[in-house]
């Protein structure tokens, strides 16, 4: 899927692309890769059989942020030609018995730790998006869903007071994104409270860091750890604020230090799904230097630095988002945020 323009931003013609990659793996049982703990015998079952919704997409996780692409994309392009299937397949799943299902399979005890904490933000920025959309069918799926949703709110409300430290690798456990998705979460449905409890946690775990070393990327990581970090802070601080934490952190930037954010990375064998992540790596570096870009002073060095390599790691994942499954069924989510920002 090669960029069409130098500009690489988002149009019809590729919110419909990407529409037709999730609608062909969201009920794509298998292959799949669960993340399951079995208490007995009893439960030996299969993906649709434990998750009437979340089944599809090789993993739970890239199912749930695969239906927030369509719902995101459905509510930018109302008029896509793959509107009437997105509404029909959402319909279809989007089911109070279905989402009781849900909840019922995280209230068993072996589920305590069940896609912590990356499929847990990424079932709010879901529900977010949902109750963004004013429309008939989106408020009617937002309400179904937000079961679900508060069965998350308060996992996050009873875990994060107690994580004393944060998780800074690439992958799954990085706890800065999964704040950056929950914080537009609860603002979007105006829960003060957990809001501040994010913002509490956030300063609480980075507000110190500075001098960042950015030691990236390893061989599986399809997050920057260190500008995760910083869009982070960029969306929990007051402006003024996140300027000197900004400053400090990636002192610097402008000088374009550490050199490897300014370099894509390579991906050598796109059928290995860690080696895959990569891909995933330079658009998520893409979003946070375009959204780090954006933040900043008009007339501030760092802004064309930003902007520059965001165009050189878009342009490098974009061109990889469909070819094989194994990034097929995710990579999409994550060029939509780059393109966005």
């Amino acid at each position: 899927m090669n960029p069409q323009s130098s500009n690489l931003t988002l149009d019809a013609a590729l919110a419909s692309k990407f529409a037709t990659l999730a609608l062909g793996h969201l009920t794509r049982e298998y292959p799949n890769k669960l993340e399951h703990v079995m208490g007995s015998a009893a439960d030996v079952k299969g993906p649709r059989a434990l998750h009437p919704i979340f089944y599809g997409s090789f993993d739970w996780h890239s199912c749930v942020h695969g239906y927030w692409l369509i719902a995101r994309l459905l509510a930018r392009f109302p008029d896509l030609p793959e509107a009437p299937q997105i509404r029909a397949l959402i319909d279809e799943h989007f089911t109070a018995a279905n989402v009781a299902a849900e909840v019922a399979y995280l209230e068993r005890p072996e589920a305590r730790g069940f896609e912590r904490p990356y499929g847990w933000a990424w079932l709010l920025a879901l529900a977010g998006q949902l109750e963004s959309m004013k429309t008939p069918d989106g408020q009617r799926w937002a309400g179904t869903l937000r079961p679900l949703a508060s069965a998350f709110v308060d996992r996050f409300t009873e875990f994060l007071p107690k994580s004393t430290y944060p998780l800074r690798v690439g992958t799954h456990f990085n706890t800065a994104f999964a704040l950056t998705l929950s914080a537009g979460y609860a603002r979007e449905v105006g829960n003060a409270a957990f809001e501040t409890l994010i913002i509490d946690t956030a300063r609480r775990w980075y507000l110190n860091d500075a001098a960042c070393q950015a030691w990236e990327p390893a061989g599986d990581e399809f997050l920057s750890s260190s500008l995760m970090e910083a869009e982070l802070m960029r969306r929990v601080l007051p402006a003024a604020e996140f300027e000197g934490w900004f400053d400090r952190f990636l002192p610097q930037l402008a000088t374009r230090e550490p050199a490897t954010l300014f370099t894509p990375a390579t991906v050598t064998d796109r059928t290995d799904g860690k080696l895959a992540h990569l891909d995933g790596l330079n658009l998520s570096r893409a979003w946070c230097q375009r959204s780090l870009a954006r933040s900043l002073k008009p007339g501030d060095a760092r802004i064309s630095v930003l902007e520059a390599t965001a165009h050189d790691h878009l342009a490098a994942g974009l061109a990889h988002v469909a070819g094989d499954y194994m990034g097929e069924h995710w990579l999409a989510t994550f060029a939509l945020l780059a393109l966005e920002a």
